[in-house]
Formats: structure tokens, sequence, C-alpha cells
């Protein structure tokens, strides 16, 4: 069976605060730099969903497109955009919302929905146009 990978783009925006709270607040400073305001500070960041999968020889999906893009909008955009990822989020109240932690969030959050283990899931998200990362789940 030949296997596609497909791609789904989605964004939101929402500020965060970069801060471990076992450090003091020098060590915070001189390590995450304006990133660690204690007002925060924002990013418009750009996702994409990427499912490797088989293309059903009937249907000629690899995955449906609109389930995917379902699964998005109810798990990571409505739960992310416009939010304060430290105070609004309970995935990042404990745990340092780093675009990287970001990422192997949302991985998870799509991982719980797409539970079929044929298809691979790679998260790349973009925290500026500059800055981004890629997590497959390993």
């Amino acid at each position: 069976m030949p296997r596609i990978k497909i791609i789904r783009r989605a964004s939101f925006n929402a500020a965060h605060r970069l801060h471990v709270p076992e450090w003091n607040d020098e060590k915070n400073f001189i390590f995450f730099g304006k990133c660690n305001s204690p007002n925060f500070h924002g990013h418009n960041y750009t996702l994409y969903v990427e499912l490797e999968c088989e293309v059903d020889p009937i249907s000629g999906y690899g995955y449906d497109l609109g389930k995917l893009s379902e699964i998005i909008q109810e798990e990571i955009i409505e739960r992310f955009d416009h939010k304060n990822l430290n105070l609004d989020t309970p995935d990042f109240m404990q745990l340092n919302p780093t675009v990287e932690n970001i990422a192997i969030v949302i991985y998870k959050l799509i991982r719980n929905k797409i539970i079929e283990e044929n298809i691979n899931i790679a998260i790349i998200l973009y925290e500026t146009e500059k800055n981004f990362v890629r997590y497959e789940g390993n």
C-alpha cells in the first residue's frame, strides 16, 4: 500500500512567560531574556500537523482532512488561541511553555484522538518566522 504524508496548517495566538520557578529572577532573566518578562509576551504560532499514512485503495484518502481539521480546532485552537498559556491553560500551569513543550503537548493531544498505530504524526510549530520545532513523538 502506498504511504503518503498529509499536512494540515492552522494558527493560533497566545501569550506566555518563560520562567523556571526554582531559579531566582536574575538567573531567569539571564537565561530567557525578554521572554521572561513578568508581563508576558505573545506569538502568532503557525502549526503544521503531518500525518503519514497509507492511501485507502477505495476512497483514495489517507486520512479525512475534515476530521483532522475538527481535531485541531477542538483540541488545539479552542484550548490555546488568545490565551495566556501560563495562566489560562492547565497544560502549562506547571510546565514551562517553551515552543518545544508546546509542540510536545500538541502532539499528545492529537495522538489521543488519532489512535491508529499505522498513522505516524509529526508536529511542526513555528513560534516566529525564524524559530520552529518539529516533534514526532519519540
